[in-house]
This record gives C-alpha cells, sequence and structure tokens, in this order.
C-alpha cells in the first residue's frame, strides 16, 4: 500500500519553567498511515497529539527524526500542497458569511482562482453548510462551526487531511454529522489522519489506531487486530432477587430501581444465577456478553505509562 505519512523515531522538547529544563513531549514516535485509511492518533489531552501534527506541518521543528507526506520531506512545498489541517481551536473571522471565509482562504491557495464561488458552494454542499452559504460565521453554532472548517481544510484538494479534535465539544447529532462528513472524504479518496481523546468515534471510523501516552506509541495496529473478540464477561440484569444472594455469583456494579446488574466471568456461574432468578420467581432483563473495547485496551495501557 502506498503510504500517506510516515513518521520515523520523532523526537521534540520544549523548555519550561522559570529556570528553563527541557521537557520531552515526544520521545521516539514512528508509525506509518497508508493511502485511503483513517486513522486514529488517541491519547489523553497532554500526550502529544497536537506537537505531532505541529511536527508534521512544520509549524515546530522537531530534535530529531523523520517526516515524509507522500515520500516528500515534511517541509518541502510538495509536501504541503498535498495537505489540509483544521486546528483544535481555530479561529474565524465571524464578520464573514461562510462563502466570503472560504473565498478568503481560497487566496492563499495557488491552484485555485479568487471568488470561485462554484468551487465554494461545492465544498459547503459537502459538509452540508450550501443552506447557510450566506449566513454569518457568528450566528453558526459550534458545529457548523466546526463543518465550515472542515471545507476549509479540503480547498485546496489535498490528499492527506490533518483533524486535531475535530469531535470535540459537539453533542451527540453533531458528532455524528462530523464523523458521516469524515467518512465522506474517506469516500472521494482522501486519507484522514485524526487526533481524538473521544474513545467511540474512533473505534466507530478508523481503520488503523495508535495510543499514544506520555509521548509514546504504546501500541498501534487494525482494530481488529488490536482488540480481542474473547468474551471478557456477561452483563447481567435482573430484579426479584436479594444482592446477598448474588454477592458469590458475580461482582455487582449498580442498583437502579430495583434493578442489579453485575457482572459475571464464569459460564457455571451464570447458570447458577438463572436457576436462582427462577426459584425466587423474579425477572432477568438481559444477558449481555461483553468483548475487550477499545476503550478497555486504552485505558489499560495508559495506566501502565
Amino acid at each position: 500500500m502506498e503510504t500517506a505519512l510516515k513518521i520515523a523515531d520523532l523526537h521534540k522538547s520544549f523548555q519550561t519553567g522559570f529556570i528553563p529544563k527541557k521537557k520531552k513531549i515526544l520521545k521516539g514516535i514512528t508509525l506509518e498511515v497508508g493511502k485511503g485509511e483513517i486513522f486514529g492518533y488517541l491519547g489523553p489531552n497532554g500526550a502529544g497529539k497536537t506537537t505531532t501534527l505541529k511536527c508534521i506541518l512544520g509549524l515546530i521543528h522537531p530534535d530529531k527524526g523523520e517526516i515524509e507526506v507522500w515520500d516528500h520531506p515534511y517541509f518541502s512545498l510538495k509536501a504541503k500542497e498535498k495537505t489540509g489541517y483544521l486546528p483544535e481551536n481555530p479561529y474565524f473571522y465571524d464578520y464573514l458569511t461562510a462563502s466570503e471565509f472560504l473565498d478568503f482562504y481560497s487566496q492563499l491557495c495557488p491552484n485555485l482562482k479568487p471568488h470561485n464561488f462554484k468551487k465554494i458552494n461545492t465544498l459547503l454542499k459537502i459538509v452540508g453548510l450550501e443552506e447557510a452559504s450566506h449566513l454569518q460565521l457568528r450566528k453558526f453554532s459550534r458545529g457548523m462551526l466546526q463543518r465550515v472548517g472542515l471545507a476549509q481544510a479540503i480547498l485546496n484538494d489535498p490528499s492527506l487531511v490533518l483533524l486535531d479534535e475535530p469531535l470535540g465539544g459537539l453533542d451527540p447529532i453533531g458528532r455524528k454529522e462530523i464523523r458521516d462528513i469524515i467518512l465522506r472524504f474517506k469516500e472521494e479518496g482522501k486519507t484522514v489522519f485524526l487526533c481524538s481523546h473521544i474513545i467511540q468515534d474512533i473505534e466507530m471510523i478508523c481503520d488503523k489506531v495508535a495510543i499514544l501516552g506520555n509521548g509514546q506509541i504504546i501500541n498501534q495496529g487494525k482494530l481488529q487486530d488490536l482488540i480481542s473478540e474473547k468474551i471478557q464477561f456477561t452483563e447481567v440484569a435482573l430484579s426479584g432477587v436479594s444482592p446477598k444472594e448474588l454477592e458469590e455469583l458475580g461482582e455487582i456494579y449498580s442498583i437502579h430501581r430495583g434493578r442489579i446488574f453485575l457482572k459475571v466471568f464464569e459460564e457455571e456461574k451464570k447458570r447458577k444465577i438463572i436457576q436462582l432468578v427462577q426459584s425466587r420467581k423474579g425477572t432477568l432483563h438481559s444477558l449481555t456478553p461483553r468483548t475487550e473495547t477499545l476503550e478497555d485496551l486504552f485505558v489499560g495501557m495508559v495506566k501502565q505509562t
């Protein structure tokens, strides 16, 4: 597979404090992103995700390591022409309309003619803002601003799109809309490098994941390879039975409105619970097998760093 982004042994430190001391942020990051993939770069706040992005973009220079974008050095014009970027906290000129905003930024792209509103309307349609093209950005919701930011990120028709926490601060509907747009980028042949700490969204749309902790990649690979499909435990919801009778059969983690929720790790104990519920004429509401999730993997690995 053709490689869109290649990072090898990336290190970055900053001077901090009144008496400057070197603080290592990135400690040997190595990864590859294949053409057409949505690559999730997952880590807690402060792990080094944004620092990695700034190195890729050439906004800061690494202490050590190599970065290539489509086989071009990261600082070359060829690499920059092929890259689009949405920062975590973008600044928008809020007195401009969506069309005017994109027209303003199009003047930074040598391959775009100024006032190319046909192209701008196409971009707004891709992100679902066609009807809001003449609305000032100060009247946009957080989700709408993220969408116009995504339109700006693909203004130069990049083959690699770098997104820094594009789902942060959005409600569930807004997050779904942004996920759908990112999936559309993939359908159009673009490669997406997605930085986030929202595990569920990474799990839903990414082909590959790298887990970052304390400036190092703890694990990376395809999601199906990282997450075990083996059943970890069975989640049981029941009522009509005393919690005391269940203490030795499973791990009770919640009691709500008369329902008892517990984790059962052994098949034999699960059968005993079913028999107990039947003998007490209680109600068995659900039996749900649970496999390992990306959240389980992420939390377990980050705690070890």
